[in-house]
């Protein structure tokens, strides 16, 4: 039974999504603030937690940061109440995995639930020692390391899953909601600009002080990375 935590410091939601998710088989534990959901999400035998933002204590973003530091790979569901496009590009930037705002659909949680797992357990029969190159780009999946010619380049966890999109489709043009439903996990929404926030950040370290440009946007159709004759 996998075993979910609910960080969430209202007791009616918070008690609503954990017999949502009993009655799907999960086994869940809810925790109402910061500190003690922190240690919980670090347990070896949790596999997702669904974080609020606003906690007593530590902040959900806080959580997520500490969380995602030393479980790389754990999956968050943010839920919260703050729909501003800077918070979810926060949150997602943490390395949350989700993003819903309330009020919500206890049903559509539960499926962004199954989606998660489905990701993770992808991940895990995935091997991952793979090295793929465009130009003199080296994306070295295994040791989540980036290189362009011999300069080392360092990227945060969600840069990295961005690139290493771009580089095993490349010469593809990719539409900017499969981008983020793949990267992000998200149900598009055309007024958040997370994807282009995060093509911008992978330029000015990819490409800016190298040649040749490798990403381009293709207007009205999304991006390709790709050496241009």
């Amino acid at each position: 039974m996998r075993k979910i935590v609910i960080i969430e410091d209202d007791r009616r939601i918070a008690q609503n999504i954990s017999r949502g998710l009993q009655q799907e088989g999960y086994a869940t534990e809810v925790v109402y603030e910061g500190e003690n959901g922190r240690q919980l999400a670090l347990r070896p035998e949790v596999e997702l937690v669904i974080l609020d933002l606003t906690l007593p204590g530590i902040s959900g973003f806080e959580v997520c940061r500490s969380v995602r530091a030393e479980r790389p790979h754990l999956p968050i569901i943010m839920l919260t109440a703050l729909s501003e496009v800077e918070d979810k590009i926060e949150g997602l930037s943490l390395g949350a995995d989700d993003y819903m705002v309330k009020p919500f659909d206890l049903r559509e949680l539960i499926a962004r639930v199954a989606t998660c797992f489905r990701r993770a357990d992808l991940r895990q029969e995935q091997k991952t020692d793979d090295v793929w190159q465009v130009a003199n780009l080296t994306v070295n999946v295994d040791k989540k390391e980036v290189k362009r010619g011999d300069v080392v380049i360092d990227l945060t966890a969600r840069e990295f899953a961005l690139l290493e999109y771009l580089i095993r489709n490349r010469g593809r043009v990719l539409a900017k909601i499969d981008i983020a439903e793949t990267v992000w996990g998200l149900n598009f929404d055309p007024g958040t600009n997370v994807v282009e926030v995060y093509i911008n950040y992978l330029r000015k370290k990819i490409d800016r002080d190298f040649d040749p440009k490798l990403i381009h946007t293709r207007p009205g159709m999304g991006y390709v990375l790709k050496e241009e004759a």
